[in-house]
């Protein structure tokens, strides 16, 4: 099973928030996933727009999981 870390959107109609997850590779960008890590919201201010759980991610990168090129930029910016 490859895992992927990736967003999954959640939020209403023309705003979005996002949750930072642990999921299948095949699975629906909406569907199940393993692990929450996280949130981020692209509209609010920039210190509460990323909350993610830094030690679990790492752990979860040492398991194989790879994330989603926009997730690699949003670790890099968490310090990850």
């Amino acid at each position: 099973m490859a895992t992927r870390i990736r967003l999954r959107r959640v939020g209403r109609k023309k705003v979005p928030i996002y949750r930072v997850v642990v999921a299948d590779q095949e699975r629906a960008r909406d569907g199940r996933f393993i692990a929450i890590l996280g949130t981020y919201d692209p509209r609010a201010e920039t210190s509460k727009q990323l909350q993610i759980d830094v030690e679990e991610a790492k752990s979860w990168l040492k398991k194989g999981a790879t994330p989603s090129d926009t997730v690699s930029a949003l670790l890099k910016k968490a310090g990850v």
